[in-house]
Protein backbone atom coordinates (compact mmCIF):
# COMPACT_ATOMS: atom_id res chain seq x y z
CA UNK A 1 0.00 0.00 0.00
CA UNK A 2 2.98 2.40 0.39
CA UNK A 3 2.96 2.64 -3.10
CA UNK A 4 -0.53 3.52 -3.56
CA UNK A 5 0.21 6.52 -1.20
CA UNK A 6 3.18 7.22 -3.14
CA UNK A 7 1.25 7.39 -5.95
CA UNK A 8 -1.97 9.52 -4.51
CA UNK A 9 0.96 12.39 -3.70
CA UNK A 10 2.60 12.09 -6.92
CA UNK A 11 -1.37 12.24 -8.82
CA UNK A 12 -2.04 15.11 -6.51
CA UNK A 13 0.79 17.60 -7.43
CA UNK A 14 1.11 16.40 -11.00
CA UNK A 15 -2.90 17.65 -11.15
CA UNK A 16 -2.11 21.07 -10.43
CA UNK A 17 0.38 21.26 -13.54
CA UNK A 18 -0.81 23.31 -15.88
CA UNK A 19 -1.05 21.32 -18.63
CA UNK A 20 -2.85 18.88 -16.65
CA UNK A 21 -5.42 21.07 -16.16
CA UNK A 22 -5.21 21.90 -19.81
CA UNK A 23 -6.52 18.69 -20.46
CA UNK A 24 -9.91 18.85 -19.01
CA UNK A 25 -11.24 21.81 -21.39
CA UNK A 26 -11.71 19.08 -24.76
CA UNK A 27 -13.21 15.95 -22.43
CA UNK A 28 -15.63 19.17 -21.02
CA UNK A 29 -16.44 21.15 -23.78
CA UNK A 30 -16.93 17.81 -26.07
CA UNK A 31 -19.68 16.51 -23.40
CA UNK A 32 -20.79 19.83 -22.35
CA UNK A 33 -21.83 20.17 -26.18
CA UNK A 34 -23.11 17.07 -27.08
CA UNK A 35 -25.42 16.67 -24.02
CA UNK A 36 -26.42 19.90 -24.39
CA UNK A 37 -27.81 18.90 -28.21
CA UNK A 38 -28.79 15.69 -26.21
CA UNK A 39 -31.01 17.63 -23.83
CA UNK A 40 -32.48 19.99 -26.14
CA UNK A 41 -33.72 17.41 -28.58
CA UNK A 42 -34.55 15.04 -25.92
CA UNK A 43 -35.04 15.48 -22.94
CA UNK A 44 -38.67 16.70 -22.86
CA UNK A 45 -39.48 13.60 -24.96
CA UNK A 46 -38.25 11.32 -23.06
CA UNK A 47 -40.23 12.88 -19.71
CA UNK A 48 -43.17 12.83 -21.61
CA UNK A 49 -42.69 9.37 -22.30
CA UNK A 50 -41.87 8.75 -18.48
CA UNK A 51 -45.02 10.14 -18.27
CA UNK A 52 -47.33 8.21 -20.02
CA UNK A 53 -46.03 5.14 -18.81
CA UNK A 54 -46.53 6.28 -15.16
CA UNK A 55 -50.23 7.17 -15.94
CA UNK A 56 -50.90 4.25 -17.89
CA UNK A 57 -49.80 1.41 -15.37
CA UNK A 58 -50.86 3.50 -12.25
CA UNK A 59 -47.21 4.03 -11.28
CA UNK A 60 -47.82 7.46 -9.87
CA UNK A 61 -50.17 6.08 -6.84
CA UNK A 62 -47.31 2.95 -6.23
CA UNK A 63 -43.90 5.56 -6.18
CA UNK A 64 -46.09 7.88 -3.96
CA UNK A 65 -46.98 5.49 -1.52
CA UNK A 66 -43.31 4.30 -1.37
CA UNK A 67 -41.97 7.77 -1.18
CA UNK A 68 -44.48 9.01 1.81
CA UNK A 69 -42.98 5.80 3.78
CA UNK A 70 -39.58 7.34 3.58
CA UNK A 71 -40.64 10.76 4.43
CA UNK A 72 -39.96 12.04 0.65
CA UNK A 73 -44.09 12.52 -0.41
CA UNK A 74 -42.74 15.75 -1.95
CA UNK A 75 -41.16 14.10 -4.42
CA UNK A 76 -44.21 12.90 -6.13
CA UNK A 77 -44.64 15.84 -7.79
CA UNK A 78 -41.29 15.73 -9.66
CA UNK A 79 -40.71 12.05 -9.36
CA UNK A 80 -40.83 11.53 -13.38
CA UNK A 81 -38.23 14.48 -13.92
CA UNK A 82 -36.10 12.89 -11.12
CA UNK A 83 -35.62 9.26 -12.94
CA UNK A 84 -35.13 11.00 -16.57
CA UNK A 85 -31.93 12.53 -14.86
CA UNK A 86 -30.82 9.36 -13.14
CA UNK A 87 -31.37 7.23 -16.48
CA UNK A 88 -29.10 9.75 -18.00
CA UNK A 89 -26.52 10.40 -15.37
CA UNK A 90 -24.76 6.83 -16.29
CA UNK A 91 -24.06 8.37 -19.47
CA UNK A 92 -22.93 11.03 -19.33
CA UNK A 93 -20.16 9.21 -17.01
CA UNK A 94 -19.84 7.26 -19.95
CA UNK A 95 -19.08 9.65 -22.46
CA UNK A 96 -17.21 11.71 -20.24
CA UNK A 97 -15.14 8.33 -19.59
CA UNK A 98 -14.79 8.20 -22.91
CA UNK A 99 -13.11 11.37 -24.33
CA UNK A 100 -11.06 11.01 -20.92
CA UNK A 101 -9.95 7.97 -22.96
CA UNK A 102 -9.18 9.69 -26.35
CA UNK A 103 -7.95 12.97 -25.48
CA UNK A 104 -6.53 12.97 -21.78
CA UNK A 105 -5.32 9.47 -21.07
CA UNK A 106 -2.51 9.69 -24.19
CA UNK A 107 -1.14 12.73 -22.65
CA UNK A 108 -1.54 11.56 -18.72
CA UNK A 109 0.76 8.72 -20.17
CA UNK A 110 3.34 11.20 -21.68
CA UNK A 111 3.62 13.28 -18.96
CA UNK A 112 3.89 10.77 -16.32
CA UNK A 113 6.11 8.34 -18.42
CA UNK A 114 7.74 10.65 -19.87
CA UNK A 115 8.90 12.54 -16.27
CA UNK A 116 9.24 9.88 -14.24
CA UNK A 117 9.49 6.53 -15.88
CA UNK A 118 11.66 7.23 -18.84
CA UNK A 119 13.91 3.83 -18.58
CA UNK A 120 10.47 1.93 -19.49
CA UNK A 121 10.05 0.65 -22.98
CA UNK A 122 6.98 0.74 -24.53
CA UNK A 123 5.40 -2.71 -25.80
CA UNK A 124 2.33 -1.09 -26.89
CA UNK A 125 0.08 -3.91 -25.68
CA UNK A 126 -3.12 -1.61 -25.80
CA UNK A 127 -4.94 -0.02 -28.38
CA UNK A 128 -7.35 2.96 -28.64
CA UNK A 129 -9.63 0.39 -29.97
CA UNK A 130 -9.29 -1.62 -27.36
CA UNK A 131 -9.52 1.40 -24.95
CA UNK A 132 -13.27 2.23 -26.08
CA UNK A 133 -14.23 -2.15 -26.18
CA UNK A 134 -13.23 -2.24 -22.04
CA UNK A 135 -15.13 0.98 -21.33
CA UNK A 136 -18.06 0.12 -22.98
CA UNK A 137 -18.48 -3.82 -21.75
CA UNK A 138 -17.43 -2.54 -18.26
CA UNK A 139 -20.05 0.07 -18.53
CA UNK A 140 -22.82 -2.42 -19.73
CA UNK A 141 -22.15 -3.67 -16.56
CA UNK A 142 -21.73 -0.88 -14.31
CA UNK A 143 -25.10 0.19 -15.41
CA UNK A 144 -26.99 -2.71 -14.67
CA UNK A 145 -25.49 -2.27 -11.25
CA UNK A 146 -26.45 1.42 -11.34
CA UNK A 147 -30.09 0.73 -12.33
CA UNK A 148 -30.70 -2.06 -9.62
CA UNK A 149 -29.08 0.46 -6.39
CA UNK A 150 -31.23 3.36 -7.41
CA UNK A 151 -33.79 2.58 -4.32
CA UNK A 152 -31.05 3.46 -2.37
CA UNK A 153 -30.77 7.03 -2.78
CA UNK A 154 -33.89 6.94 -0.72
CA UNK A 155 -30.79 6.42 1.57
CA UNK A 156 -27.74 8.85 1.04
CA UNK A 157 -25.17 6.85 3.23
CA UNK A 158 -26.54 3.67 1.49
CA UNK A 159 -26.27 5.69 -1.95
CA UNK A 160 -22.77 6.69 -1.89
CA UNK A 161 -21.17 3.40 0.08
CA UNK A 162 -22.73 1.70 -3.34
CA UNK A 163 -21.80 4.55 -5.68
CA UNK A 164 -18.39 4.15 -4.69
CA UNK A 165 -18.38 0.21 -4.73
CA UNK A 166 -19.30 0.94 -8.41
CA UNK A 167 -17.20 3.57 -9.11
CA UNK A 168 -14.13 1.42 -7.70
CA UNK A 169 -14.94 -1.42 -9.83
CA UNK A 170 -15.27 0.78 -13.21
CA UNK A 171 -12.21 2.97 -12.95
CA UNK A 172 -10.12 0.02 -11.51
CA UNK A 173 -10.98 -1.97 -14.46
CA UNK A 174 -11.41 0.94 -17.56
CA UNK A 175 -8.11 3.25 -16.31
CA UNK A 176 -5.89 0.52 -15.48
CA UNK A 177 -6.19 -0.86 -18.74
CA UNK A 178 -5.80 2.78 -20.46
CA UNK A 179 -2.32 3.51 -17.99
CA UNK A 180 -0.62 0.72 -19.27
CA UNK A 181 -1.96 0.64 -23.00
CA UNK A 182 1.19 2.00 -24.29
CA UNK A 183 3.83 0.56 -21.70
CA UNK A 184 3.06 -2.64 -20.57
CA UNK A 185 2.85 -5.74 -23.31
CA UNK A 186 -1.10 -7.57 -22.93
CA UNK A 187 0.63 -10.39 -20.94
CA UNK A 188 2.08 -7.42 -18.18
CA UNK A 189 -0.92 -6.33 -18.10
CA UNK A 190 -3.04 -9.36 -17.26
CA UNK A 191 -0.13 -10.01 -14.81
CA UNK A 192 -0.48 -6.96 -12.69
CA UNK A 193 -3.95 -6.77 -13.15
CA UNK A 194 -4.02 -10.38 -11.49
CA UNK A 195 -1.88 -9.72 -8.74
CA UNK A 196 -2.24 -5.94 -8.09
CA UNK A 197 -6.04 -6.87 -7.84
CA UNK A 198 -6.40 -5.03 -4.73
CA UNK A 199 -4.27 -1.91 -4.26
CA UNK A 200 -5.44 -1.58 -7.61
CA UNK A 201 -9.23 -1.57 -6.68
CA UNK A 202 -8.58 0.31 -3.69
CA UNK A 203 -7.63 3.43 -5.34
CA UNK A 204 -10.80 2.70 -7.10
CA UNK A 205 -12.48 3.00 -4.48
CA UNK A 206 -11.21 5.93 -2.81
CA UNK A 207 -11.98 7.68 -6.57
CA UNK A 208 -15.63 6.41 -5.76
CA UNK A 209 -15.70 8.04 -3.11
CA UNK A 210 -15.17 11.50 -5.06
CA UNK A 211 -16.86 10.06 -8.19
CA UNK A 212 -20.37 10.03 -6.37
CA UNK A 213 -20.15 13.45 -5.12
CA UNK A 214 -22.02 14.40 -8.75
CA UNK A 215 -24.82 11.98 -8.41
CA UNK A 216 -25.09 13.55 -4.96
CA UNK A 217 -26.52 17.05 -6.77
CA UNK A 218 -29.63 14.89 -8.24
CA UNK A 219 -31.13 14.66 -5.09
CA UNK A 220 -32.17 18.20 -4.34
CA UNK A 221 -35.42 17.34 -5.24
CA UNK A 222 -37.11 20.60 -7.11
CA UNK A 223 -34.47 22.80 -6.76
CA UNK A 224 -32.18 19.83 -8.94
CA UNK A 225 -35.26 19.53 -11.68
CA UNK A 226 -35.47 23.11 -11.88
CA UNK A 227 -31.51 23.60 -12.06
CA UNK A 228 -30.99 20.30 -13.99
CA UNK A 229 -29.19 21.77 -17.08
CA UNK A 230 -26.76 23.76 -15.46
CA UNK A 231 -26.11 20.83 -12.44
CA UNK A 232 -25.73 18.85 -15.44
CA UNK A 233 -22.69 20.97 -16.77
CA UNK A 234 -21.12 21.47 -13.12
CA UNK A 235 -22.08 17.36 -12.77
CA UNK A 236 -20.18 16.83 -16.26
CA UNK A 237 -17.23 19.39 -15.26
CA UNK A 238 -16.80 17.43 -11.91
CA UNK A 239 -16.68 13.75 -13.75
CA UNK A 240 -13.92 15.11 -16.03
CA UNK A 241 -11.80 16.44 -12.76
CA UNK A 242 -12.02 13.73 -10.99
CA UNK A 243 -10.92 11.19 -14.02
CA UNK A 244 -8.13 13.08 -14.30
CA UNK A 245 -6.67 12.61 -10.88
CA UNK A 246 -8.14 9.11 -10.81
CA UNK A 247 -6.24 8.85 -14.59
CA UNK A 248 -2.88 10.14 -12.53
CA UNK A 249 -3.01 8.07 -9.73
CA UNK A 250 -3.66 4.95 -11.81
CA UNK A 251 -0.69 5.75 -14.40
CA UNK A 252 1.65 6.13 -10.94
CA UNK A 253 0.96 3.10 -9.72
CA UNK A 254 0.66 1.27 -12.37
CA UNK A 255 3.95 2.17 -14.41
CA UNK A 256 5.69 1.60 -11.17
CA UNK A 257 3.90 -1.61 -10.56
CA UNK A 258 5.38 -2.46 -14.27
CA UNK A 259 8.82 -0.72 -13.42
CA UNK A 260 8.83 -3.90 -10.69
CA UNK A 261 7.83 -6.48 -12.94
CA UNK A 262 10.27 -5.91 -15.19
CA UNK A 263 13.48 -5.51 -12.49
CA UNK A 264 13.88 -2.04 -13.65
CA UNK A 265 14.41 1.23 -11.63
CA UNK A 266 11.18 2.67 -10.38
CA UNK A 267 10.14 6.39 -10.23
CA UNK A 268 12.54 9.23 -10.78
CA UNK A 269 12.47 12.16 -8.60
CA UNK A 270 11.79 15.16 -9.74
CA UNK A 271 11.01 18.68 -8.21
CA UNK A 272 7.87 19.62 -7.02
CA UNK A 273 7.07 21.95 -9.73
CA UNK A 274 7.80 19.50 -12.37
CA UNK A 275 5.74 17.08 -11.12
Amino acid sequence: MRNVLNSYGRALLSQLHGRILLLSVAPFILSLVLWGGLLYVGLQPLIDSLHALFTQYDFFRTSGQVLSTFGLGMLKAVIVPLIAMFMLLPLMILTALIFMGLFAMPAIGRHVGGRHFPQLDKKHGGSLLGSVATSLATFLLFIIAWVIMLPLYAFPPAALVGQAVLWGWLTYRVMAYDAMADYASAKERHAIMRTQRWPLLAIGMVSGVAGAVPGMLWMGGVMSVVFFPFLAAFAIWLYVLIFIFTGLWFQYYCLEALSRLRGVRGMTDVAPADA
